[in-house]
């Protein structure tokens, strides 16, 4: 073959350092923008934050400014600030201060990048180490505490002895969160050595010891066994307490199949006391373990907050949540147009890169702005009315009328939460998919399951709706559902299904 050349003309898109940096910021939470913004203050000299009751001026102040500071010199120039080199303040610590007098000779603030610590001795100096383990300081003042390490602080409460504390530990730590012992206690005797001859009636003594520890029912092997010990700790004079000690020993089966009639036949009972029976049941806590929390709670930071203000919904953003940020007029005088040293470089990239970072923020807050504006103005029923006049809104909607892509859509609506008088809500929960309606309309889902929530809410519990009837219910309304799709709702919404939900009236 006969070599050719051939031209070829094409384009690509290549995403600039601002623009990578606007998309990352943009998908950001406002917990983790916090976090990003601290560090670019903490990386960046050029960048500073708007203190509170500070004239905000947003300002940019250019390198060639430096030459008008020249020509009239302040008290802020460094010259004046410079302090007597003749001069030393002497340094005080606790040890050479007098018993009098050193609480006066502590400054106001303390050198930068300096802790309390690192001058002053503290009272935390004289309090056992974290090795120590009759010290558990963290453990017992922490919000978010194990439900294991609360039952080791009652069992160092408990005399015991060595063996029998060590098979206590040994079954504490086989207790799940719910509360229950996940092995048996033949798994558990052949966890030890055999030289210490432990036997299985002393495993079993131990486990009753526990088990009268709290919460009540902790420790059981099973429903019943949890059951019966929350019973058992109650008050004798309680009403219907034998009979419903009888019930969860003998019928509990029968009450889980919710078959009341055949119940009432066995413990030859009437209906009133039945229920009364149940009522006692019903208030003990089938996983006693969850009442101990070990996790942390979760904060919520809302990025936008709307309200109704003379008859209008406002949108606005959350001024605490968004802290303001500017050049420092002081760090950017310093850089010289024409100095090509390597000082000089490196404050000319800070001072592009602090710019670029506060127009990344302003674009963020501008386009979460845009998006927030829209989902109110096309959900405004479900702002007047609730969930049930929810409108369907899809991604492609909000992007059309804000002129951006459904990506860049997808981005802001993520980990991104609203204030409203109806509570706080993620911007993703006002978008749903939408079904059919008698009348050639649609429905969104979200409020098809708050329909679905209603009339649960208001079934007759000894009959309780069925899918298929729930289904014809909203058909009858206009709303086109299959009974599958009324069980897919139903189950995201939390609620048992119709022979679960049967009660005693």
């Amino acid at each position: 073959m006969k070599p050719s050349l051939v031209l070829k003309m094409g384009q690509q898109l290549t995403m600039t350092p601002q623009l990578q940096q606007a998309i990352r910021l943009l998908q950001l939470s406002t917990l983790d923008l916090q976090q990003e913004i601290q560090e670019a203050l903490d990386s960046n000299p050029m960048l500073e934050r708007e203190e509170d009751g500070e004239d905000f001026d947003n300002s940019d102040p250019m390198a060639e400014s430096i030459e008008k500071k020249s020509e009239s010199p302040t008290t802020d120039s460094p010259e004046h600030n410079e302090p007597d080199n003749h001069y030393e303040e002497p340094i005080n610590t606790v040890e050479n201060l007098e018993d009098g007098d050193w609480g006066d000779r502590i400054p106001n603030e303390l050198p930068v990048d300096t802790a309390w610590e690192d001058i002053y001795q503290t009272s935390a100096s004289s309090l056992p180490s974290n090795d120590d383990d009759e010290w558990d300081f963290t453990t017992r003042t922490s919000s978010g505490e194990s439900l294991q390490s609360h039952l080791l602080w009652q069992l160092n409460l408990a005399p015991m002895s060595d063996t029998d504390r060590l098979i206590a530990a040994t079954l504490i730590d086989c207790i799940n969160p719910q509360g229950y012992l996940d092995e048996t206690l033949e798994e558990v005797l052949e966890s030890f050595d055999p030289e210490l001859e432990i036997e299985l009636d002393e495993v079993e003594v131990v486990l009753r010891r526990i088990q009268q520890f709290e919460p009540a029912g902790i420790g059981a092997r099973d429903l019943r066994e949890c059951l019966l010990l929350q019973l058992r700790q109650l008050p004798e004079r309680t009403e219907w307490l034998s009979e419903a000690v009888r019930l969860v020993s003998d019928h509990l089966d029968i009450l889980g199949a919710r078959d009341y009639s055949l119940l009432m036949r066995r413990m030859k009972l009437k209906e009133d006391e039945l229920r009364q029976i149940i009522d006692l049941i019903q208030t003990l806590n089938p996983r006693p373990g969850s009442q101990i929390e070990a996790g942390e709670p979760e904060y919520v930071v809302p990025d936008v907050i709307v309200r109704k203000h003379n008859g209008r919904w406002l949108v606005e953003l959350n001024q605490e949540a968004m802290p303001r940020l500017r050049v420092n007029a002081q760090y950017a005088g310093f850089v010289k147009r024409a100095d090509s040293s390597a000082d000089n470089t490196f404050m000319r990239n800070q001072l592009q890169e602090a710019r670029w970072f506060i127009k990344s923020l302003l674009s963020r807050n501008e386009t979460l702005m845009k998006v927030a504006t829209q989902i109110v103005e096309h959900q405004r029923g479900f702002f007047e009315h609730g969930d049930e006049a929810m409108k369907p809104l899809v991604l492609h909607d909000i992007a059309e009328a804000v002129g951006m892509h459904e990506s860049t859509i997808s981005r802001v609506t993520t980990q991104k939460f609203m204030h409203t008088p109806r509570g706080i809500y993620e911007l993703k929960y006002f978008f749903s998919s939408h079904v059919s309606t008698a009348e050639g309309g649609e429905c969104s889902s979200t409020a098809i399951r708050a329909i679905i929530k209603k009339l649960v809410a208001a079934e007759n519990q000894k009959k309780p709706l069925s899918d298929s009837k729930i289904a014809g219910l909203l058909e009858a309304q206009g709303i086109q559902v299959a009974r599958r799709t009324v069980a897919k709702y139903r189950e995201s919404l939390g609620i048992a299904p119709s022979s679960e939900r049967k009660r005693l009236m």
